[in-house]
């Protein structure tokens, strides 16, 4: 066991370890490659941030754990390769730490953001498209809502912006139609593709509103499934063969009656 490393995390390696092991290892754990993995761990990362918007500690500390497994295992499989080991992973994220805040470590008082323009310089300083080619290395990896946020962002300091919001409603209604001339065209790459252009747009309205997308959606997937349990538990489960006109009537009494629980809950908070 490492020395200075915590007992509890030392565990986790050696649990990964054993895992992994060709001869007694899991099979499943076996097979696993950082591409394979990738799914886990944007799933994870997307759990750790549900937790944290429902306040739910409990369940925060075990969704931490699930997303430090997969950190661990992308360790081990880098170790097993020879290529980095978890020691690796530390001590890199320490030193960029170290190095992006001397005015902590060394003393001197320079902004993060000049220190991280500097580090970008030098790996773009031969590029032609250094915003092009800083946004691809930024976004890679990013869920799509926030990486089309991130470009957003950046494209319209840069000047790619429109002149007011009109031209971004604008913008909307051209993509819809061409997402609806798409799908009717039986195409569908091309409806993909302008499914993700209107997406895109609809980022660009959440950025000159000041609104988040993720947690807009994140949001309205809570409230959905918040109403169709509800639809659910008034049907015994069995949504088979019902009508729409029924599933609708239920799912209004569903609203109406969340908004009713969350006016008797807030006026009891004043």
């Amino acid at each position: 066991m490492a020395p200075d490393r915590p007992d509890a995390l030392q565990k986790l390696i050696d649990v990964v370890a054993r895992l992994r092991d060709p001869d007694q290892g899991c099979p499943w754990d076996l097979k696993q490659t950082h591409a394979s993995l990738v799914p886990y761990v944007l799933e994870e990362a997307h759990e750790v941030a549900d937790a944290i918007r429902h306040g739910d500690d409990a369940h925060l500390k075990e969704e931490l754990g699930d997303l430090l497994l997969q950190v661990v295992l992308h360790a081990q499989i880098g170790h097993e390769q020879g290529r980095f080991d978890v020691d690796a992973i530390a001590s890199a994220i320490s030193d960029k730490l170290i190095r992006r805040h001397p005015h902590v470590f060394g003393g001197e008082l320079r902004s993060w953001d000049a220190i991280k323009a500097e580090e970008q310089a030098e790996a773009l300083a031969q590029s032609t498209s250094p915003l092009s080619d800083r946004l691809t290395s930024k976004v890679r990896g990013m869920p799509a809502l926030a990486g089309a946020m991130a470009i957003s962002k950046q494209a319209a300091k840069a000047g790619f912006e429109w002149d007011d919001m009109a031209g971004v409603w604008e913008k909307v209604q051209e993509e819809l139609d061409e997402l609806k001339e798409a799908i009717a065209s039986g195409d569908q790459g091309h409806a993909q593709e302008e499914l993700g252009d209107l997406l895109f747009t609809l980022v660009n309205v959440a950025r000159w509103c000041r609104l988040d997308p993720e947690e807009g959606l994140a949001g309205t997937n809570h409230r959905f499934l918040d109403r169709f349990s509800r639809v659910e538990a008034a049907l015994e489960g069995n949504l088979q063969g019902r009508s729409i006109q029924e599933l609708e009537t239920l799912w209004q009494q569903a609203k109406a009656q969340i908004r009713a629980e969350q006016a008797t809950a807030h006026a009891s908070e004043t």
